[in-house]
């Protein structure tokens, strides 16, 4: 295997997004909670790339994508969810296909319930407190870091949305720019857009997407490796670490040869080809930028690094108590009882909570993988 000599530009950015996305996250459930809505453990995402193109009132399915830059197929998937958890309004009564992305139309208005209007009275106050709260914790490092990021997210030549989308595989394209630059971005918006940026400069020239590379390719090796220490190592949910069909042209998997159950996985040659081509493109695309935008590159590297050596990174990623990520039972999204897999999923984020507060630098992943199951969250 290829060590890396340091991380990625693109691992940093994106172990900040996902530190600040915690720490909003817990935050924004912490204040939805007191007012007994269902939408409390819907994630920054959704906000970002969804639901504020709503808070004007409904629009079509069709416009929703527009608005979000994105197909319709990757809007109906999270619409089919929102749905479900109660947050959305698609169709009278309970359609066939409810809940999930199946016979959404494209010219249907789409609309928030009472726990959508709760949900987005707090995420446009709440953002810029978090803002605030990292200027005060981080001083002249989070100043470094957003005149870093703004200088680079000025020059991006594309359109890019606000958040960082969600996507399995590979990312979705992406056109020309046709907005203004804008000053004040929020930090999470200028995180994405610069992570995004580089996401995609990588897998143009790239068979494996980025999200694989940097987290079960990068942990994995050619000696096999049991399945469930995958997410202790990338950071990521058990979900979205999981070894999938996706992982397949990379991986081989393996019984225990001891006990004849349980998995095994190591990296294929195709998965260590992978691995040493994440670590050579990005080093590549790094001195790229270090060309095209000069001094802030190396400005973000050094902001960034300062940050995740700080401890005051783990002070905000430490949970509110009454919240998921402090222990606290609630049932899954959409659901008024509380079953087996939302305890299982509640001990998996407390696991994954103490982790990152314990070491951020070395426990919060490479690169954001958003699930599902967490309302979209990490």
């Amino acid at each position: 295997m290829m060590p890396a000599p340091h991380n990625p530009l693109s691992a940093l950015l994106s172990q900040i997004l996902v530190a600040y996305t915690v720490e909003l996250d817990c935050e924004f459930e912490r204040r939805v909670l007191e007012t007994q809505s269902r939408s409390a453990r819907l994630s920054l995402v959704l906000w970002l790339n969804v639901l504020r193109f709503l808070a004007d009132g409904p629009v079509s399915v069709r416009t929703l994508a527009s608005r979000a830059l994105s197909a319709e197929a990757g809007v109906t998937a999270g619409l089919g969810c929102l749905e479900r958890w109660g947050v959305v309004a698609l169709a009278a009564g309970k359609r066939a296909g409810f809940g999930s992305g199946r016979g959404i139309r494209a010219d249907w208005p789409v609309r928030l319930t009472a726990s959508g209007e709760t949900a987005i009275r707090i995420w446009p106050d709440l953002i810029p407190e978090i803002d605030a709260r990292w200027s005060k914790r981080f001083g002249d490092d989070a100043t470094r870091l957003r005149r870093a990021l703004e200088a680079i997210e000025h020059e991006i030549d594309l359109e890019l949305p606000q958040g960082l989308p969600v996507a399995m595989l590979k990312l979705p394209e992406f056109g020309p720019r046709k907005s203004a630059v804008e000053d004040g971005l929020p930090l999470p918006v200028l995180l994405s857009r610069v992570l995004l940026a580089f996401a995609l400069e990588f897998e143009r020239e790239s068979q494996a997407p980025i999200s694989l590379c940097a987290n079960a390719i990068r942990v994995l090796s050619d000696e096999p490796m049991p399945e469930t220490e995958i997410p202790k190592r990338t950071g990521c949910s058990e979900e979205t670490a999981g070894i999938g069909w996706q992982h397949k042209p990379y991986i081989m998997v393996e019984r225990d040869p001891a006990r004849g159950r349980g998995k095994f996985v190591r990296l294929s040659a195709a998965g260590i080809q992978a691995q040493h081509e994440y670590y050579s493109r990005t080093r590549d695309i790094e001195e790229k930028w270090k060309k095209r935008f000069r001094t802030a590159t190396k400005e973000i590297r050094e902001s960034l690094t300062a940050v995740l050596g700080l401890g005051e990174l783990s002070d905000g990623l430490r949970p509110p108590p009454g919240t998921a990520r402090a222990g606290a039972q609630t049932p899954a999204l959409g659901r008024v009882d509380i079953g087996p897999a939302a305890r299982q999923r509640k001990r998996d984020l407390v696991i994954q909570t103490e982790a990152f507060v314990r070491d951020p630098a070395g426990a919060l992943p490479h690169y954001p993988l958003w699930d599902m199951n967490r309302g979209f969250g990490p």
